[in-house]
């Protein structure tokens, strides 16, 4: 089904629904479906299949589909392995639109569940039927209602509406969000588990969700990325609509945790690397699963924010100070009090302006002074969001420091208030008026962060089509293998300042290729094969003569043939010793999550220990190559720390660009490729780089 909107219809506003594997004893998760469609409120068909039943919990059962007469919209598919894959086909064979399978126990479960997940996919490829999951927990709506889930969350006496939909590759997560939500007051409006992502992907529904005027803030709760491409579309599409797009993924996905062969695989990871997805296309990325719940209502309806100054009023010293720290090491400043506030403030025995911090608490929680502090702050021009912590009172006097705060819902400056004690009344109270509220000083202070700090999606770099020498390299590489003369020769052609080098055959040539370069000399070893030649003794440094060079060499045939006996050696390369002002390691990947990616870092023997680096999707122009350079704390020094002497950062910045185009997809068989180390030389030196490694796919 290609058309977006029929699609939408038949998964979230199905008119009939057909439950196959239905059960009648209420005590069987198959029975769930049905009890919570009609529990909450379905006005649609519910067509139950069960070949051995004529009627389940007062709905007339079908033995099969073809028994059913007329269209189907939805089937879920409550049967296991084979059954599923069996029920499938047979949905595909009578035309339903779209179908959702409870059951894993597929790729989940290792080899043979795979098997049984390629019987799903080769039946919708042939039939061409939606499929969610396997492994999908339901789908819900909340207005109209149509709860189609065995997830035991939904036994809930009454389910909430909202305008925040929810998009998650966990079932049991969906009632765990349901659950923290209702207790909050705040309902959803689309819930669905996609599992094994099959066909339907996170991707795909969000984008589904960008043109659901039902919905206004699109929620993901992710543990990988399978759909990558749809997912950037989505977001994208779902920024220019003024839906914000909030992810919550966990840690590292197991293919993320395997060491990459360059060293830059091992620095990015990842979880680097979905945090570039997400800062390229306007992704807000979360790290506190309750602040799903939390960030929305900062988000919604609020254009992006043009500055990072937060003003913050309490009745709680302590609790203030715990949201303050975590503002600032989430990168927002803290701003001072105004004047305006510190005089009115003054006769009331109140002494604000000796720190940045308004603390009411000497002066009592009274009604008059909350909302007359916030009211000022909220009109000072010296801060671009106010934040108001409340102490004991919020438990158990709200009339005093909460009630005042109901007035400022909705105002055109971000306002978020946070409580410290658990006070669930309070809490209550302002979710109702539309004041964001906050149960720990964590979510609060993140949520914030988010606010202030999120980006419009980043414009997509146009790739130029590469030099006819890039693709002559490329082509070499490919017949004859990478070694890291091959590798010069590719970045030479991209735009990458190489050093002075020469490739010789033997140590019998050695002698003649340091008079040429020119020494002192750093003498390598030649192999496709040896991706670090450092550890495989294959390196001497600082050779001041062809006899020295001659000596170095045999030993590092002795070395490297010990420590790789199956090695292919191409000889050596004879290379200009070059210094710098500080090494930098620069790699592109092709992350199997994201797509091509870029990172910069401190380079050395010791970056995959450091691991300061930046990453970013591929390519990127020079101004966020500056960025990049900008956020990796070592190169400070090249930076004109402590009056030290500046690198050539314009020239790092345009080489970290021209290298980043090896994501153009005439380049897409390269998986890794690295420059560990690259000098950078002081202003307006350049860059040179002296190492090089290619990976093919």
């Amino acid at each position: 089904m290609s058309d977006p909107k029929k699609l939408f219809a038949a998964l979230f506003e199905p008119k009939r629904i057909a439950l196959i594997g239905a059960s009648a004893d209420s005590t069987k998760t198959t029975s769930r479906p049905q009890r919570f469609l009609r529990k909450h409120g379905f006005t649609g068909e519910i067509l139950p299949v069960n070949p051995s039943r004529s009627e389940i919990l007062g709905e007339k059962a079908f033995k099969d589909l073809d028994a059913i007469p007329g269209d189907i919209d939805h089937a879920y598919i409550l049967l296991n392995g084979r059954g599923a894959i069996d029920s499938l086909a047979a949905c595909g064979k009578r035309g339903v639109k779209v179908a959702s399978i409870l059951a894993g126990g597929f790729a989940d479960a290792g080899a043979a569940g795979a098997s049984l997940q390629d019987d799903l996919s080769r039946i919708v490829a042939e039939t061409g039927i939606r499929l969610v999951g396997p492994n999908s927990i339901g789908t819900v709506s909340t207005d109209p209602p149509m709860v189609l889930t065995a997830n035991a969350a939904f036994a809930i006496d009454k389910l909430r509406t909202g305008r925040w939909a929810v998009v998650s590759q966990s079932g049991s997560l969906i009632g765990a969000l349901l659950s923290r939500a209702d207790a909050r007051g705040i309902g959803f409006s689309r819930l669905i588990s996609v599992g094994n992502e099959v066909d339907l992907a996170v991707g795909e529904i969000a984008d589904l969700m960008v043109d659901d005027p039902a919905t206004d803030a699109i929620l993901l709760f992710m543990e990988t990325l399978r759909d990558g491409d749809r997912l950037a579309h989505a977001a994208r599409r779902a920024h220019a609509a003024g839906k914000p797009v909030i992810a919550y993924k966990l840690g590292r996905s197991e293919i993320g945790q395997e060491l990459a062969k360059s060293h830059t695989g091992a620095i990015a990871g990842s979880d680097a690397t979905f945090d570039a997805f997400c800062r390229r296309h306007g992704i807000a990325r979360v790290s506190m699963f309750e602040s799903l719940i939390d960030v929305p209502a900062l988000l919604v309806d609020r254009p992006l924010a043009s500055g990072k100054r937060v003003a913050v009023a309490t009745t709680t010293g302590g609790g203030a100070a715990m949201v303050v720290d975590n503002m600032a090491m989430a990168g927002l400043d803290i701003a001072d009090p105004p004047q305006a506030l510190v005089d009115w403030l003054k006769p009331l025995g109140i002494t604000a302006g000796e720190g940045r911090l308004i603390d009411l608490t000497l002066a009592g929680a009274k009604p008059e002074i909350v909302a007359g502090t916030i009211e000022r702050l909220l009109a000072d021009d010296g801060n671009d969001a106010v934040i108001f912590v409340v102490g004991s009172s919020a438990q158990f006097n709200p009339e005093l420091a909460v009630e005042p705060l109901l007035r400022f819902a909705r105002t055109a400056k971000p306002f978020a208030v946070s409580l410290t004690p658990t006070a669930e009344k309070s809490l209550a109270l302002l979710t109702a008026a539309g004041v964001p509220a906050f149960r720990h000083p964590e979510s609060c202070s993140e949520a914030m962060a988010v606010c202030l700090l999120r980006a419009a999606p980043q414009p997509l770099p146009a790739l130029a089509e590469p030099s006819r020498a890039a693709l002559d390299a490329l082509g070499a590489g490919r017949i004859n293998g990478f070694d890291e003369r091959r590798a010069a020769d590719l970045f030479s052609a991209l735009g990458v300042p190489m050093a002075k080098s020469m490739a010789i055959p033997d140590a019998k040539r050695v002698a003649a290729a340091v008079a040429e370069v020119g020494a002192p000399v750093v003498l390598k070893i030649l192999s496709a094969d040896i991706a670090h030649k450092t550890e495989a003794g294959g390196v001497a440094l600082g050779l001041m003569d062809g006899q020295a060079a001659a000596v170095a060499a045999r030993d590092i045939e002795k070395r490297v043939k010990a420590h790789s006996p199956h090695a292919k050696l191409d000889g050596f390369l004879i290379q200009k010793m070059e210094r710098g002002l500080a090494e930098v390691i620069l790699g592109f990947r092709r992350d199997p999550l994201v797509g091509p990616t870029i990172t910069v870092g401190l380079g050395g023997v010791l970056a995959e220990i450091y691991k300061d680096a930046s990453t970013r999707i591929a390519p990127v122009n020079e101004a966020e190559a500056r960025q990049m350079i900008e956020e990796v704390k070592g190169l400070a020094t090249i930076r004109g720390y402590r009056n030290l002497p500046k690198g050539d950062v314009a020239a790092l910045a345009k080489t970290i660009a021209a290298f980043s185009t090896l994501a153009h997809k005439a380049f897409a068989d390269v998986s890794e490729a690295e420059i560990n180390p690259l000098l950078v030389k002081p202003e307006g030196e350049g860059v040179v780089a002296v190492d090089g490694l290619v990976l093919l796919r």
